[in-house]
């Protein structure tokens, strides 16, 4: 067992960030919460699956929903109606705590990203819960059905939900995942773009071969070379990319940024213009929430599930979509996907072609070499 500081949970989710890949929330609000939870006097305690007794209940808490920026028209739909202060995930993992009707262990984070994995955390402190040092993605993932947990066949019910207005609802069961991400979407859609959800109830047994492990130490590594970096002044994308065996991709000027919301998703193209020794080309990021794939001038060049990162250079901090703007410095790197992603059955369900393109996944060690 470790106990984090608050240093080093800004280092994790630094690194959750970046891993992120766009998506996953935003950083600085996840570390108000965790602030907040210190303030509280709570302890925030990882462990591992080996430190944990196989009938100990662990549960998934998250906030589901599109990431882009509020409109005064959302705003007005919701006028009138009561708003809580409690994090979202938090009012999920309670109510499907109540609905088990047993105190649970501890948490897993659905995914890395500087929101949803401090959501996970600060649920796990407020409630006195474990963290647990594991998550079934490796990365930010834009839907549900993107997770290792699916890949092995785990059920993803009950599901409990819970918005920011008092609506809570428990689904006992449902048909599969592709059709809890159509109810859980839908829901989102319902309560102003965000839903907290809690999934994959089950025995720690159970989830312990189910999930990436060692997820959050690997995040945590990545996320103690970006503060590195940012304290020395360097460039932290390069300095990901070297420390981790990382790919650079791409460097050069934000061009043209276009994103809707579709779905429940925040669906954007971003552009950029070459510079220095990638003067004259042209990169292309598509992203639902998360960046899915990359062109360069035109040919397909990194795609799911391998990880498209973009950092802003002028600010030297990792890029959350959609907060692009005209002119900006970017540096472009990748990352491998986790093994469990380039099986077969990780592919079908995270690779390109899920996401309507018609090419096949090619490993980012194929047409780039690492630093």
């Amino acid at each position: 067992m470790i106990e984090l500081s608050m240093q080093d949970i800004k280092e994790i989710l630094y690194g959750c960030t970046i891993l992120g890949t766009g998506g996953g929330g935003s950083p600085e609000k996840g570390i108000r919460l965790i602030e907040e939870a210190f303030k509280l006097g709570k302890r925030f305690r990882m462990v591992d699956f080996s430190e944990v007794p196989d009938d100990a209940w662990i549960a998934t808490p998250y906030v589901c929903g599109s990431i882009s920026p509020t409109t005064p028209e959302l705003e007005a739909r919701y006028a009138g109606l009561p708003e809580l202060n409690d994090p979202l995930a938090f009012l999920a993992y309670k109510a499907m705590e109540a609905y088990i009707g047993e105190p649970f262990y501890g948490v897993i984070s659905t995914e890395l990203g500087g929101g949803n994995t401090a959501e996970a955390f600060y649920t796990a402190a407020l409630m006195d819960r474990f963290i647990m040092d594991a998550d079934p993605a490796g990365r930010s993932v834009p839907e549900l059905i993107h997770s290792t947990y699916n890949i092995f066949d785990l059920p993803i019910y009950p599901i409990s939900c819970a918005n920011q207005f008092g609506d809570v609802a428990v689904f006992p069961q449902v048909v599969d995942d592709t059709r809890a991400e159509a109810l859980v979407r839908a829901l989102a859609v319902a309560s102003k773009n965000s839903i907290g959800v809690t999934d994959h109830p089950a025995r720690a047994g159970v989830l312990k071969n189910a999930v990436i492990r060692g997820a959050i130490s690997y995040a945590w590594k990545i996320g103690k070379i970006f503060t590195a970096a940012l304290q020395e002044g360097k460039q932290t994308g390069m300095a990901v990319a070297a420390g981790m065996n990382g790919y650079v991709l791409f460097r050069g000027k934000l061009s043209k940024h276009t994103y809707d919301t579709v779905d429940g998703f925040t669906v954007g193209d971003a552009y950029i213009q070459g510079e220095g020794e990638f003067s004259g080309s042209e990169y292309h990021v598509w992203y639902k929430n998360e960046h899915i794939a990359s062109w360069k001038d035109g040919k397909v060049d990194v795609m799911a599930p391998d990880l498209i990162c973009i950092f802003n250079d002028d600010t030297n901090m990792p890029n959350i979509n959609p907060h692009f703007s005209e002119g900006m410095n970017v540096t472009v790197i990748g990352l491998p996907a986790p093994e469990q992603w380039r099986t077969q059955k990780g592919l079908d369900i995270f690779g390109p072609r899920h996401f309507g393109f018609d090419f096949d996944y090619e490993p980012i060690e194929k047409k780039h070499r690492s630093l």
